[in-house]
């Protein structure tokens, strides 16, 4: 009888017996390693009364609230792979960096995933009880979120709905080519794109959720007092206000700091817009009930309204979330991929001649068809993403305990995930500076199999972002018709982000569109 055992001691420091008989393996492990404390976990320093405020504070501080990336770097090269950090006294945070770390996150997220963010915006539901049930999905946790969450991804979750918007989509993204083009000076400049594109996802918002033409590129929609305008400065305006309310001393739960009183006009605003479509567009079904085509296609917000499992307050709380979450975070992650494009020539040419293989011509609508084609497409997308997120990564409340990077890490704890700073490291990506589509592409030489883990830019599990999928559409569509119609240039230095909460392109986009054609 042929045996053969094999001991060996892993990093940890137990005994990992593997047992070899007639082709059958059998792993004996000890578990005689005891997870570390929970205090023991290294971080930053955190004083009496302000915690570690003070390696934030301007001039005098190692970090920066606006560049949670450069901090989450330094942390992990002084610190490791798990850091823990108490920026408000008595509210430790953990920072993990792993793959393997943040998969163990997921694990212990629960059956309703929480997270501890947008605080000071569920307070401003919450004090008009008249308008909001709730926070909204943002912040909201448990059942009351799941209760939401459940009726409100039934439409924009589904693939089908998703794909009945690309008529208008297509041709509100032409409508924004032409803007391109007609704002074109002699050296074939478009200037700072992002506020264009803030407009074209704007208008998007209104067609695909509200049914409704905001008019966004109209000469009248352009001054700084127009709807479009306000509602654009509104969403900047709550978002950038975010992390300092969530993370600072919150001292907006007594009194209206500066800050808040930012953020509840902000939010009084799109609030007040929102009531007035949402109101609009019940009459509009009272008008038409029984009247409408087998054609028709509802809106979002028709299907919303038409759900028996939501109520008024609840729709309107979703029609502000969804302009609130869709203006900045599409803009800025187009801006970025566009930025890579330019700076990347090879990629440039990959994806135009895509584009030509799919559209015929210029002014060709981009189908379901198309977009299930656009391998190469997706790959610039997700790369984009693995080196400009959306956001520095993913926060959650610990549901249950957990070992993370071989310390207890007790249930209740706020762990944040460091997806933006590990998405950049030589460890889980070869050459993790250099824009390569490639790398997603089976096939390709430049392809690598990556953890799941470390590139997730809506999120993960149930608590994934509600719109992914109508968000990805939009940008596929909007970069197959950029690159088939124009060569896209660069004017200005090395891009880099701001942290806003959402990730901000940190200079004017200065790209330039030339017409192939």
């Amino acid at each position: 009888m042929l045996s053969m055992y094999i001991m060996r001691m892993d990093k940890f420091s137990n005994f990992r017996i593997t047992c070899i008989r007639f082709n059958t393996c059998i792993r004996l492990e000890s578990t005689s390693v005891k997870p570390k404390n929970f205090c023991d976990i290294p971080g930053p320093r955190s004083l009496p009364l302000v915690g570690t405020l003070w390696k934030y504070a301007p001039m005098i501080g190692e970090y920066e609230f606006t560049r949670l990336h450069w901090n989450g770097l330094r942390k992990y090269q002084k610190y490791g792979q798990i850091v823990r950090e108490e920026i408000v006294p008595g509210v430790p945070i953990v920072w993990v960096f792993s793959p393997e770390d943040i998969g163990r996150v997921f694990k212990a997220e629960g059956r309703y995933p929480e997270r501890r963010s947008h605080l000071a915006l569920a307070k401003c539901r919450q004090d008009k009880p008249e308008v909001f049930n709730t926070g909204g999905l943002l912040p909201t946790n448990g059942p009351e979120w799941w209760r939401l969450r459940s009726a409100f991804q039934r439409e924009i979750s589904k693939v089908q709905c998703v794909r009945g918007y690309l008529p208008t989509t297509n041709t509100v993204i032409s409508e924004f080519l032409e803007e391109l083009k007609s704002n074109e000076s002699s050296n074939k400049t478009a200037g700072d794109v992002l506020p264009k594109l803030s407009r074209l996802f704007l208008e998007l918002i209104g067609v695909v959720a509200f049914d409704i033409r905001l008019e966004s590129f109209s000469e009248s929609e352009k001054s700084p007092m127009s709807k479009s305008s306000k509602l654009i400065e509104a969403a900047h305006s709550i978002n950038s206000s975010i992390l300092s309310t969530d993370n600072g001393l919150q001292m907006w739960k007594w009194f209206d700091t500066p800050l808040f009183r930012k953020l509840k006009k902000a939010h009084s605003y799109m609030e007040q817009i929102a009531v007035q479509l949402v109101l609009q567009k019940m009459e509009l079904m009272k008008e038409c009930a029984n009247k409408c085509s087998p054609e028709h296609h509802p809106s979002l917000l028709e299907a919303y309204l038409s759900s028996p499992d939501i109520d008024y307050k609840d729709v309107i709380g979703m029609a502000v979330d969804m302009i609130l979450a869709g203006i900045d975070t599409t803009s800025n992650s187009v801006s970025f991929a566009l930025y890579h494009l330019a700076k990347n020539p090879h990629a440039q040419m990959k994806l135009h001649e895509e584009s030509c293989k799919l559209l015929s011509r210029v002014d060709c609508l981009v189908t379901a068809e198309m977009l299930s084609e656009a391998q190469y497409t997706k790959a610039v997308i997700k790369e984009s993403f693995r080196l400009n997120p959306i956001s520095v990564g993913i926060g959650r409340i610990l549901a249950q305990d957990a070992v993370l990077s071989g310390y207890n890490v007790p249930k209740g704890t706020v762990v944040v995930t460091q997806n933006q700073v590990s998405c950049r490291l030589a460890r889980y990506f070869e050459s993790p500076h250099d824009f390569l589509p490639e790398r997603w592409l089976k096939g390709e030489e430049a392809h690598k199999p990556a953890s799941p883990y470390l590139v997730l830019p809506f999120g993960h599990g149930p608590r994934t972002c509600i719109a992914r999928r109508l968000a990805e559409q939009n940008m596929q569509v909007l970069l197959l018709k950029v690159a088939r119609r124009y060569k896209i240039g660069w004017e200005g230095g090395m891009l880099d982000a701001v942290s806003l909460l959402i990730n901000k392109p940190d200079q004017p986009v200065l790209l330039t569109f030339q017409d192939r054609h």
